[in-house]
């Protein structure tokens, strides 16, 4: 399949790199960070073994691609950024990127990861359309998104309820030739 293929992508201040369980600390660092609890939206009591053996699992699956965030100054895990949801049909899948918490906030690993898997996938695969979903209140992740040129494609109305409130999540996506255009 599309992403059977596991790259190591440098960059200037992150590499991303396929993830192992050589990076369930960080993992399980990211999963109880409250503030990245909030942003994503999840729910549920994460348990270490079954983070262990995901991550363990996932260089086995050519319908996904999983990346560790790592810092090029010291590889420490920051975060992660991940291709799923591959409809090889309509040659699209989702995207999806986490940071540890304050640490990794506002530092530019996000955005160039981003850039990275971007310019991975519209070079190496014949992917036409990379699509996300982000949480109406997380104004810094849509800010990224749209800097990097995704584009925003609509709303799903009241799709997350935290701690009792209801809060849209907006849908976007950046196309292929988008992604050629902003490169040229």
């Amino acid at each position: 399949m599309m992403f059977a293929r596991k790259p190591t992508l440098p960059g200037e201040h992150v590499t991303l790199r396929p993830v192992g369980p050589e990076h369930v600390d960080g993992l399980w660092e990211l999963v109880n960070d409250p503030e990245t609890v909030r942003l994503t939206g999840s729910h549920g009591k994460p348990d270490y073994e079954a983070l262990k053996i995901w991550y363990g699992s996932r260089g086995d699956q050519d319908d996904r691609l999983d990346l560790a965030i790592c810092t090029i100054d010291d590889d420490a895990y920051v975060g992660e950024i991940v291709l799923n949801d591959l409809d090889a049909d309509n040659l699209s899948c989702n995207l999806r990127v986490a940071l540890i918490g304050p640490r990794a906030y506002g530092k530019g690993y996000g955005t160039e990861a981003i850039r990275l898997v971007l310019d991975h996938v519209f070079r190496t695969t014949p992917l036409h359309r990379v699509g996300l979903e982000v949480y109406a209140f997380n104004e810094r992740a849509a800010h990224v998104y749209r800097k990097v040129g995704f584009v925003q494609e609509g709303v799903r109305r009241d799709a997350l309820r935290l701690n009792g409130e209801w809060y849209d999540s907006v849908i976007m996506s950046i196309l292929a030739p988008d992604w050629v255009v902003r490169e040229i």
